[in-house]
């Protein structure tokens, strides 16, 4: 009797929930203003929702397909969810110059069980005691001091790839490695050399929660977490990784208050010692939100970094006519032998910036950014987007558009001369995002792209295996391609 009970009470609540979106997407104002958005039609109740099933890399392929086809914006919709994807710049800065749509949308809810409610994932009050806490750990001054710790880890670097001279590298590895290592020292002031191990699960649990959240966003019924995390066997794999990602970064954590408090002081603050500081002297911030500010800088301080020197070199690697401009600027600035570079020599190398520049737009590391729309906006084109829909915004897509970038697959480091640049819309490039929430770390990234490339170009003619057309890129927390970069390190010693 109980049991038939639960299961008249189960199939009603159900049916009425059935109800009640189907009343919902035919009825409410907000899907009433959201289908007179163009897009791909949908199913009863469950809207698009197939129509975006598949394995990441097909994914990332229908993204590009709605993107062209419905440009420059086209609609989303399943169950109660509702989102617009933007591509044109006009309609992007709607939402990013404005200091009202700035909290971020509900998929990245599904970094908190990583992340928490960090300076990535939070918003509001949180979110600005947060940035005010961390921007003077990127204050120009700071970033100085950061240049010799990027030096010292590309002469290990350049080390390793000459074991592998003229053999083919995947280089995403050593890569990442590199840029793991200096995050730790910079910003944690911690090194991290005596535990590659370590190093190696962190970066392989970073993967699969990557594929864990593409799984989820296609699913709705996972988006709880205790679903996700208690009743699938991907979800408690899922959580074994989170397990490593959190026991690496509480070790980072331990092990600068061990130095703090037993080690020699030194001159140079970083990032977390910021955040201790800030506990102490009573600033809105406990040991879990150090704990999520460290996890959130762990991860996009290394990741977002690597794979934009990997596509760097990459494109370097099929242009050697460019990459031998590059060389000789690193020459006339360095000498050659290269000696290390200062901050002030890294400033001088104008071609090598535009090189970097020009790889993040046709690879940005992070190709999509969301946020909620928190108010009803008029796009450019005339439509209206509803408050509380989804606003995706597809960097990928903004910055192959051959109405900004002609020839927009072509690698031009010269698009970004001053006189190229100076008449171009202000958000036609987001390589860092863009308004109030744009990277904190920008200045940062450049720096290290920067030194690094002065070691590896200063040491090594670089050789292409993959062709650029052949990389196949999917969908994850950063834009990741399906099977690696592959490039040769030809020492210049021996050419």
């Amino acid at each position: 009797m109980i049991a038939l009970s639960v299961l008249v009470l189960f199939t009603a609540t159900a049916i009425a929930c059935v109800v009640y979106i189907w009343w919902y997407q035919n009825f409410s104002r907000f899907f009433t203003l959201l289908k007179k958005v163009p897009g791909p039609s949908g199913y009863p109740i469950i809207g698009n929702l197939l129509q975006f099933f598949g394995s990441q890399e097909e994914i990332f392929k229908i993204d590009r397909k709605f993107n062209k086809e419905y440009y420059p914006i086209y609609s989303e919709w399943t169950l109660t969810y509702g989102a617009v994807n933007l591509t044109h710049p006009d309609d992007i800065e709607l939402i990013l110059s404005s200091n009202k749509h700035t909290d971020k949308s509900i998929i990245y809810t599904y970094l908190h069980a990583w992340l928490g409610t960090g300076l990535l994932t939070s918003g509001g009050a949180k979110w600005q005691t947060r940035r005010r806490i961390l921007t003077p750990a990127f204050h120009f001054s700071i970033l100085q001091e950061f240049v010799p710790i990027f030096n010292e880890e590309t002469v290990k670097l350049v080390q390793e790839l000459k074991t592998r001279d003229g053999s083919p590298v995947d280089i995403l590895s050593p890569i990442s490695q590199f840029t793991l290592l200096s995050i730790a020292d910079t910003s944690m002031g911690v090194k991290l050399d005596a535990s590659p191990k370590s190093c190696d699960d962190y970066k392989s649990a970073i993967h699969t929660f990557g594929r864990a959240l593409t799984y989820r966003m296609l699913r709705p019924w996972l988006v709880n977490d205790t679903v996700f995390y208690n009743l699938t066997r991907f979800g408690r794999f899922t959580r074994k990784s989170i397990q490593v990602l959190h026991d690496f970064s509480r070790n980072v954590i331990s092990e600068r208050k061990r130095n703090s408090n037993c080690g020699p002081k030194t001159k140079r603050l970083a990032m977390l010692d910021l955040l201790l500081s800030a506990k102490k002297q009573g600033a809105n911030i406990d040991d879990e939100g150090i704990a999520e500010e460290v996890d959130t800088f762990m991860f996009e301080g290394h990741d977002t970094t690597a794979v934009a020197i990997c596509y760097t070199l990459l494109l370097l690697a099929n242009h050697p006519s460019i990459q031998e401009e590059v060389f000789q600027e690193i020459k006339d600035v360095l000498g050659y032998p290269a000696k290390s570079p200062t901050y002030s020599d890294l400033k001088e190398l104008t071609l090598m910036e535009r090189c970097i520049k020009e790889s993040l737009r046709l690879f940005p590391s992070v190709p999509f950014i969301s946020r909620v729309v928190a108010e009803d906006i008029t796009t450019v084109s005339g439509y209206v987007v509803p408050k509380t829909a989804a606003a995706n915004i597809h960097i990928y897509d903004l910055h192959r558009n051959p109405e900004i970038y002609p020839e927009p697959e072509r690698f031009d480091p010269d698009r970004f001369l001053p006189e190229n640049t100076k008449n171009r819309h202000p958000f036609a490039y987001l390589p860092f995002s863009a308004g109030a929430r744009n990277c904190i770390g920008q200045k940062y990234a450049m720096l290290e792209l920067k030194a690094v490339l002065c070691g590896i170009v200063g040491a090594f003619v670089l050789e292409a295996v993959d062709k650029v057309e052949n990389v196949t890129m999917v969908t994850d927390l950063v834009l990741r391609s399906k099977e690696g970069i592959r490039v040769k390190f030809i020492s210049r010693s021996n050419v």
